[in-house]
């Protein structure tokens, strides 16, 4: 029999206390299965768009699949965790379900590529609801000095999806149908409908206050063009094009706007006195370098391991399980020593000084690496970066007004996306850069020795970040392919230098962190800002 739980609007009802043990966790289960198949979707595409463009045709606009779900999720983070402050995380959660599920329904029956990016978008609408109410429902369900031991389960759930992605969404297309990757949301998300409507209770609050429009618009106004900008293929629209700086110009305007509306409204959408906060203010910046280094890490290793180490793509990719496991695992255990010590602080300076470790390893790595050498390093920077992961969530929430947990965690989360964009897409200029300028150099006088016709297909190739494919390959002498080679790991390599100057950035940001205690009720609320 659920448990119904009646209060006036303005009361807000300490659900950590009222709630049984059982409650909590069919609302846990129900609430990470809405999670996981927002996680799944961010991976199971991959494996599929291959047999998505044959399908479809489009190449062109191949990049906007994954990046109009990534706009539409990081756009609407910041303001699902304001409207479930407003109006409770059940309500939320089951709106985002809905519309993600209505995404996924119909990128399954698109027949066009434009069809199939548009519902994407939907999808990503619907994802943000998700991911931003979950990470606030562990905050509903238990008083931070709790809240350690299940921060483990939301990691899992990413390291699941991680891991199943990839690998159900070979399945699916290779037997049934790429459509079918999307379909397969629907009875996961269904039964996690099923479990929230039976036994979440409101989970509110108490908050009363109007909605901010005007914030919300100038939000998307600012976040949606500063995505685009950065998301858009720059050998098409390099960043000096008259596109990309109106995109840039358009988003520092609104960002401008947004501070004035947001500075004088009486429930902004990204309250400003949180800023005041420095726990607040520490992590969110932290939380920007970390997304600007750790996802670059990710994204740039499988162009390593197809170019240099000589593996096929689903190997490449295979070498992310160990980072995954080796990051929950982290994240595990900095969780139980958090909840037994009660200090949060050391850990997460110890993790990010192994991380920097992380990166100096793979920034030693050459054209002699085997996939050894890079699976050990990939899981020395999963150990050192798994305890950020649960602790700044846990860290905020224990520092800002129960009333403003919502807002505060999803504003940590639009925060790292922010600077997952931004890192993937700097470094991203930086690897086509320094490519370019290696190859230029080393792989000219090979070049000019192969036939015209080869030689622009090699060319273009490169320029896509693949030397192994065709009658490219096959062309090559084994001198021209250990030139390049040797210019894919020299650039790669770099990035993770840089990566590492971001991380240690992350690091001295942290040092300004002060060290609440882990509070034993949600109703000894912090109210005034930390000094």
């Amino acid at each position: 029999m659920s448990t119904v739980i009646v209060s006036p609007p303005s009361e807000r009802i300490d659900y950590a206390t009222v709630l049984t043990i059982q409650t909590k966790w069919i609302v846990l289960v129900g609430v990470l299965m809405g999670l996981f198949v927002a996680a799944l979707d961010q991976t199971i595409v991959a494996t599929a768009l291959p047999a998505i463009i044959a399908d479809l045709h489009g190449i062109d606009l191949l990049a906007w699949v994954p990046a109009g779900y990534l706009v539409a999720s990081t756009t609407t983070v910041p303001i699902y965790g304001k409207l479930s402050d407003l109006y409770g995380r059940r309500s939320i959660m089951l709106v985002g379900l809905l519309i993600f599920l209505a995404g996924s329904a119909l990128c399954g029956i698109a027949a066009s590529m434009m069809q199939l990016i548009s519902f994407r978008v939907l999808q990503g609408i619907g994802a943000a609801a998700l991911t931003s109410s979950a990470f606030a429902t562990i905050a509903d369900l238990f008083v931070p000095a709790e809240r350690p031991r299940y921060q483990g389960l939301f990691g899992g759930v990413f390291a699941l999806a991680s891991v199943v992605g990839p690998y159900l969404g070979g399945v699916l297309t290779d037997h049934i149908s790429w459509r079918w990757i999307f379909y397969v949301n629907l009875p996961i998300g269904l039964v996690a409908m099923a479990f929230i409507i039976a036994r979440m209770p409101r989970l509110h609050s108490g908050l009363r206050a109007s909605v901010d429009w005007a914030g919300t618009v100038l939000l998307i106004a600012a976040v949606v063009p500063l995505l685009l900008g950065l998301t858009l293929d720059k050998h098409v629209y390099p960043w000096s094009s008259p596109l990309v700086v109106g995109l840039f110009a358009v988003a520092v305007l609104a960002t401008g706007l947004l501070l004035v509306v947001e500075a004088r409204a009486s429930s902004p959408v990204i309250p400003l006195d949180l800023f005041r906060n420095r726990t607040f203010t520490v992590v969110c910046a932290a939380s920007l370098l970390i997304g600007a280094s750790f996802f670059a890490a990710i994204f740039f290793i499988s162009i390593f391991m197809v170019n240099v180490v000589g593996v096929s793509a689903t190997a490449a990719g295979s070498t992310l399980i160990p980072l995954t496991f080796s990051l929950v695992a982290s994240a595990v255990t900095s969780s139980m020593i958090v909840q037994r010590l009660g200090r949060y602080k050391w850990i997460i300076m110890a993790g990010f000084a192994v991380a920097l470790t992380g990166f100096g390893l793979l920034a030693t790595l050459g054209t002699d690496a085997t996939r050894w050498d890079v699976t050990w390093r990939m899981i020395v920077l999963g150990v050192g970066l798994g305890p950020a992961m649960p602790l700044l969530n846990l860290v905020i929430q224990n520092a800002v007004p129960f009333q403003k947990v919502g807002v505060a965690t999803a504003s940590r989360q639009f925060f790292l996306q922010i600077g997952a964009a931004v890192g993937t897409a700097v470094f991203g200029t930086v690897l086509s850069t320094r490519l370019t300028a290696q190859l230029a150099r080393t792989a000219g006088p090979f070049l000019a020795q192969l036939s015209p016709s080869v030689r622009a297909v090699n060319l273009e190739h490169l320029r896509s970040g693949a030397v192994t494919s065709g009658a490219v390959s096959g062309s090559m002498s084994p001198a021209l392919r250990e030139v390049v080679r040797q210019a894919f790991a020299v650039s790669v390599t770099q990035i993770y230098t840089y990566a590492a100057f971001v991380l240690a950035a992350a690091l001295l940001v942290i040092v300004a962190l002060p060290e609440i205690p882990l509070r034993r009720s949600n109703r000894q609320d912090p109210t005034s800002p930390v000094g």
